[in-house]
């Protein structure tokens, strides 16, 4: 279970890897950033074409599939929703630094059924679960820029800046520890927090990876999503 935890944990330190490059370096350039989300989205799109789906399936529970995915897309578009209308549109420090702490907000939000997918792909295979950390921490990284550079823009200290994603980082290991005690408690939900997963995933995937990254530089976006597609199934082939 330690190794597990540690592997989340480490996922979870990609948001404050893209938190320290915008204190370090500054604002990244936008075709470098399209690029890495590309990645990012090509990453977590073919973990879930590739194999959170067929392993849901796998369990032949073909109803809880799909109430897990519709259930993890509408419950990270409520929780996008619900975050979305409380910010502020009027241009100001204080407005960089609440838009900051919303992203992160998010952004935690987000983890906490990521590190339940690491949980069931381990519960799954060996393989799986590391896979699943591979593409949450990549993911991650822009994620930490993204909370990162409005906090900057507010005048926040870097220290505090990368102690906040910190923070948001713990929410990985601590969706996983969840998700072993449900497995733990009930195998049967396998099939379930696979699919939830996946919905999950979908959703940041469709709503804010890809059209951030197609907005910036739409052909670097898309050689960086086919270069995370095929890296992920590259991986399988040697699985």
């Amino acid at each position: 279970m330690i190794a597990i935890l540690l592997q989340a944990l480490a996922a979870g330190l990609g948001t404050c890897l893209g938190a320290a490059a915008v204190v370090m370096w500054g604002r990244m350039g936008i075709k470098t950033l399209s690029v890495l989300l590309g990645f990012a989205s090509g990453i977590m799109g073919a973990v879930v074409v590739m194999d959170l789906l067929p392993t849901s399936l796998h369990y032949d529970q073909p109803a809880a599939c799909l109430l897990g995915f519709a259930g993890g897309f509408l419950l990270v578009t409520s929780l996008d929703y619900l975050l979305g209308i409380r910010m502020p549109g009027h241009g100001s420090v204080h407005r960089y630094l609440r838009m900051g702490y919303l992203i992160a907000l998010g952004i935690a939000l987000h983890d906490l059924p990521e590190g339940i997918a690491i949980a069931a792909g381990y519960s799954t295979s060996t393989e799986l679960g590391p896979l699943l950390a591979l593409a949450i921490g990549l993911h991650n990284i822009p994620e930490g820029m993204a909370t990162a550079a409005p906090l900057r823009a507010g005048g926040m200290s870097g220290g505090r800046v990368v102690a906040i994603n910190a923070l948001v980082s713990l929410v990985t290991p601590l969706g996983t520890l969840l998700g072993l005690f449900i497995l733990h408690v009930s195998p049967g939900f396998n099939a379930l927090l696979l699919a939830l997963a996946a919905g999950a995933m979908v959703y940041i995937i469709m709503e804010k990876l890809v059209p951030v990254s197609m907005s910036n530089h739409r052909f670097l976006a898309l050689a960086g999503m086919t270069s995370g597609f095929l890296f992920v199934a590259r991986m399988n082939s040697f699985l």
